[in-house]
């Protein structure tokens, strides 16, 4: 399942991360990219150990970690240190997968990747073209989110950017190990914790009702959890 999750960022959190990557030179995206996905791939990312992507990974890790729909969505059980790519005079990456399995920047840990997830960081009238296409058992979907918010989808997916025509697309990648492997099962726990919320703020914490979802979540937790 794709989620939409808004507003990861602030927009000054945005703006300031637009002011630090205007301070350094991108280099090549096709140096992070498999042997397939490289004959695909044209657009620029910031160097995988310069400082500053260092610096903003934590800044958007910390944002992930008090983002009550993202955890929901995810479980997240590791992520992968967020990258940042950029796109402009009709650089594309066209039609690819994501590596199954990949490792955490500077150790030897290796996660496998459930989820892909990309966040925004132009509005999209700054450019034309650029929009994630992902492709599901229901078809093509074309993201384009404001500046701030980001999608969450299986990174077993094929999906492409489209080229940029116009302007500059720049956004922050990464990848997830979730607790609950299964695509299916993950979407059935988000459900039943939105419904658990909404049925707090209407019934109160200690109405039946919400105890007993609530017990039914942690019981599947603890049948499909890896951890």
């Amino acid at each position: 399942m794709l989620h939409h999750i808004p507003n990861i960022l602030t927009k000054q959190q945005v703006q300031f991360i637009h002011q630090e990557m205007h301070k350094v030179e991108w280099v090549n995206g096709k140096l992070t990219a498999g042997t397939l996905s490289a004959t695909v791939k044209q657009n620029q990312q910031l160097p995988e150990d310069h400082p500053l992507t260092h610096q903003l990974s934590t800044l958007i890790l910390e944002a992930l970690g008090q983002h009550p729909l993202f955890l929901s969505a995810a479980l997240p059980l590791d992520i992968i240190p967020p990258l940042f790519n950029r796109y402009e005079n009709n650089e594309a990456f066209g039609f690819h997968v994501d590596n199954s399995i990949r490792r955490i920047r500077g150790s030897q840990q290796r996660l496998r990747t459930d989820l892909s997830c990309t966040l925004f960081l132009s509005e999209p009238d700054e450019y034309e073209g650029g929009e994630l296409v992902i492709e599901d058992t229901y078809g093509y979907h074309e993201v384009k989110l404001p500046a701030g918010d980001l999608i969450l989808y299986p990174a077993s997916s094929l999906h492409e950017v489209t080229p940029v025509t116009q302007g500059c697309r720049t956004a922050s990648f990464f990848w997830l190990q979730s607790m609950i492997r299964d695509d299916a099962n993950r979407h059935m726990l988000f459900n039943l914790d939105q419904t658990i919320q909404s049925l707090r703020v209407e019934l109160g914490d200690q109405h039946a009702e919400v105890m007993k979802l609530t017990n039914l979540y942690h019981n599947l937790m603890r049948k499909w959890a890896e951890v």
